[in-house]
């Protein structure tokens, strides 16, 4: 199995899970995966290069959280793709992560 390798940004209002994969991950490798645990009612941003079948996964990880975004580059935000608040809109684009784009592309 190659590892896929998480790091988590707290903010106040959702964590930043960007990750990266090392070498080529198979899918039977997802049985195995544990992305990190999130505490509280917060919304989770997902960014990285990979799969969509990588991006399902973890959405489906995350469900019981506030909202689940993707990071887009070319929108300079995170497109909230999952939510169980009336506060974030499917489709709507969470202006975040201005300072780090290297770090979420």
């Amino acid at each position: 199995m190659n590892e896929l390798k998480f790091n988590v940004k707290e903010e106040a209002d959702y964590s930043i899970f960007s990750f990266e994969i090392d070498g080529v991950l198979s899918p039977e490798d997802l049985a195995a995966l544990t992305p990190p645990k999130v505490e509280g009612s917060n919304g989770v941003i997902l960014s990285g290069r990979g799969p969509i079948w990588v991006y399902c996964f973890l959405t489906h990880f995350y469900h019981p959280m506030k909202f689940i975004a993707t990071y887009d580059p070319r929108l300079g935000g995170a497109v909230i793709v999952e939510t169980h608040s009336v506060e974030y809109a499917i489709g709507y684009v969470l202006n975040c992560c201005q300072g780090d784009k290297e770090d979420l592309a």
